[in-house]
């Protein structure tokens, strides 16, 4: 059976979310460059696989997915030995739906409006950045009040999302560990995930390495 194949570049949150997700079943996965700075992702054979032109974008068996929450549940339902990563039980399905919902509706809209205003040097736009991540990230640590991950004691895919998106963060924003300890917490515990490193680690560091890139051009 051929590989899934995912296109996208590593140093987009959304793409490590899956390659999180792969590593965390083991599920060995094709990565695709797509590079968005030439409109790769709009040619007619990238828009035949998706007229979204968004990426990530997985190909799986002649099947197109989009969105990396839709690509994460897919892979899980499809691939995982087990149901762990998102469980059957409707109640903590729920919960980390929610954290999946709030990962693309609150957390990473913030980080990109804080990368906005950066290259902008726009101040007030910079503040108010800056006041949606702090409140996203108090919003995160109150999701920790009694649980060691996301949505309660076991690692799912609510973890593997929101990490893509909270590791970003952190690089241009750092966590205040007095202010969130169990946020602070959190992260460190996901950073020690034997994985990781190739799935998140090396995509981050792309990320910031494009960023400085740009910024000193």
């Amino acid at each position: 059976m051929a590989k899934p194949i995912l296109y996208g570049v590593n140093r987009s949150p959304a793409v490590r979310t899956v390659l999180l997700t792969a590593a965390a079943m083991g599920l060995d996965l094709e990565l695709k460059e797509v590079d968005v700075a030439t409109n790769e992702h709009r040619t007619d054979e990238f828009l035949s696989k998706n007229p979204q032109h968004t990426i990530p974008t997985l190909e799986d068996g002649g099947n197109c997915i989009w969105d990396s929450h839709a690509i994460a549940t897919y892979l899980i339902g499809k691939y995982a030995e087990d149901d762990s990563l998102y469980p059957k039980d409707l109640y903590t399905r729920a919960v980390i739906n929610q954290r999946l919902h709030f990962e693309s509706g609150v957390l990473f809209p913030a980080v990109r409006v804080l990368r906005v205003a950066q290259n902008q040097r726009n101040f007030e736009k910079l503040q108010e950045s800056k006041r949606l991540i702090l409140q996203a990230y108090d919003f995160l640590e109150k999701f920790l009040v009694n649980d060691l991950y996301m949505a309660g004691d076991t690692l799912t895919v609510a973890d593997l999302s929101l990490v893509s998106s909270l590791s970003t963060a952190n690089c241009f924003f750092p966590i205040d560990s007095s202010q969130f300890p169990k946020l602070n917490q959190w992260l460190i515990r996901m950073s020690e995930l034997p994985y990781y490193q190739e799935a998140n680690g090396n995509g981050l560091q792309n990320l910031i390495a494009f960023v400085q890139k740009i910024e000193n051009s």
